[in-house]
């Protein structure tokens, strides 16, 4: 291939993508050049939409459009009620439960964890985590981290932040395999994860 600047550029921007390398993005690359009005076109449009109108909630971590308000009093993004809150550690543990079905109730995201590269305690959503608990009479939390040692670290220190707040807190349980990620689990498997969850402690 030659080295045309753009190309490289944009080969090197597609490889930063999980599970793609150099090979796959020339191949990626090779497939858009090919396919200019059908993929190209719409693709840039539809990352400049996403760019503009899509962002990550300050208080539960959730995509939201950037017109919605973020607010501990009024959530725009879910309408319903509900008294618990699963933690997760990204958005792609919370489309995969959400997936499955299995959960009903709210999502706390927190974008990582404690010991992942570049994430300190105070990067993380815990603090707007308390606060929600406080305000929203919330019920139960529900630890969804991955099996980890980062995860699990993480689930610790959520833990320790809520000592002091009214709420049971719970974490998933059987079928949830030691080192294994949320967003790579069977929908078999979450639904045992959460259908015997176990309580770690009860501050009600």
């Amino acid at each position: 291939m030659q080295n045309i600047n753009e190309i490289e550029e944009l080969i090197k921007l597609i490889s930063k993508l999980p599970g793609l390398g150099p090979k796959s993005a020339k191949r990626i690359v090779l497939k858009l050049i090919n396919n200019r009005e059908e993929i190209i076109k719409p693709l840039t449009k539809a990352l400049a939409e996403v760019y503009k109108n899509i962002s990550r909630c300050k208080i539960c971590g959730t995509l939201k459009p950037t017109s919605f308000e973020c607010s501990y009093d009024n959530c725009e993004i879910v309408k319903k009620k509900y008294d618990k809150i699963c933690v997760v550690e990204n958005l792609s543990d919370q489309w995969s439960i959400e997936s499955s079905n299995i959960y009903k109730g709210y999502f706390h995201i927190l974008g990582g964890t404690i010991s992942s590269a570049g994430q300190k305690k105070e990067d993380l959503l815990v603090n707007s985590l308390v606060e929600r608990v406080k305000k929203d009479k919330i019920e139960e939390i529900i630890l969804a981290t991955s099996a980890t040692v980062e995860g699990q670290t993480t689930a610790y220190y959520i833990q320790d932040s809520l000592k002091n707040c009214k709420v049971k807190i719970t974490k998933l349980a059987q079928g949830l395999p030691v080192g294994g990620e949320i967003e790579s689990l069977d929908d078999g498997t979450l639904f045992s994860a959460f259908k015997n969850r176990s309580s770690i402690i009860s501050n009600s």
